[in-house]
């Protein structure tokens, strides 16, 4: 049986792993920098931070992880509480 089929179909679910990777942390990086700007600084630039975040996790300075792990622990506490519980989650990815 030929199996030259199995070629394009690898190529095909590597690509929307990736894709999918990049959704998740561009939705991450979004959210995490909303967030920065709501409790902190009316006046952040979030585009600027997201791109950043974005830039740092193609570029390996940050990993996903990182992102999530901030993305997860700012997720459901109150401004004043991220800020000192999540500080050490965050550092890498705002300022």
């Amino acid at each position: 049986m030929n199996k030259l089929w199995l070629v394009p179909v690898g190529f095909l679910l590597a690509f929307s792993c990736d894709t999918a990777d990049e959704i998740e942390a561009e939705i991450d990086c979004q959210s995490i920098c909303d967030r920065y700007a709501e409790c902190f600084d009316d006046g952040y630039d979030v585009s600027a931070c997201q791109d950043r975040c974005e830039d740092n996790i193609d570029t390996g300075d940050i990993e996903q992880r990182d992102v999530d792990e901030c993305s997860d622990c700012i997720d459901d506490k109150s401004c004043t509480g991220a800020a000192f519980s999540c500080a050490s989650e965050c550092l890498s990815v705002v300022p």
